[in-house]
């Protein structure tokens, strides 16, 4: 069983990049939205025991434990990276066993039995990872017990995870776990996969 790490910026600074295509009132609303679709596939997901969410968000943090995730304050408040291994720390102070995974927050076309198929096969390596639909970045970072998580996302953080010995995860049929949505034409392909509810109501808005 994983316990899985989701970061979340506040909501005021999250998806700037989303701003041209959606305007600036619907961008955190939206960034709400791929958070709640994603921790919702997350916890339905059978290999997953706990989501942990990383947040200094108050909305986004009532709004993510009503889903049934751990909220735990950005206490570092140093960016995605510390953020993250922040998140898997107060995951093993409780249990030092556990296996760990960082999932990004911007995944609103998850799939929960895409997920398994990734967990899966990330459990047959110590650290392993998934690649963006771009091939680029980063979606997925897993460690097994007794293995430090070692984030290493953001801009081209595909060939830093590599070079840090993890292990790519090459599986097909996963697309749902790499969608992430940084632009418009992000979320018009994740629309096109099919969002969850939240991100398709507030698409629709």
């Amino acid at each position: 069983m994983w316990t899985l790490v989701v970061p979340l910026k506040p909501l005021a600074r999250a998806k700037s990049r989303l701003s041209p295509a959606a305007g600036e009132s619907l961008r955190p609303g939206l960034a709400l939205a791929f958070a709640q679709d994603t921790v919702a596939a997350a916890a339905a997901c059978p290999a997953v025991r706990g989501v942990v969410v990383v947040t200094d968000d108050p909305v986004a943090g009532r709004e993510l434990a009503a889903l049934g995730a751990r909220v735990v304050g950005d206490e570092p408040d140093r960016g995605l990276n510390a953020a993250l291994a922040y998140g898997a720390l107060r995951v093993r102070e409780s249990d030092p066993l556990s296996a760990v995974a960082a999932l990004n927050a911007d995944l609103p076309a998850l799939r929960p039995e895409e997920l398994l198929r990734v967990l899966h096969a990330a459990g047959t390596f110590p650290r392993a990872f998934l690649a963006d639909a771009a091939g680029v970045g980063t979606t997925f970072l897993s460690a097994l017990p007794g293995r430090e998580l070692a984030p290493a996302f953001g801009g081209a953080s595909r060939i830093r995870h590599l070079g840090s010995g993890a292990a790519e995860i090459t599986l097909s049929g996963v697309d749902s776990v790499r969608r992430d949505v940084d632009t418009g034409d992000d979320l018009r392909a994740a629309l096109a996969l099919g969002v969850g509810r939240y991100t398709l109501r507030r698409s629709a808005a």
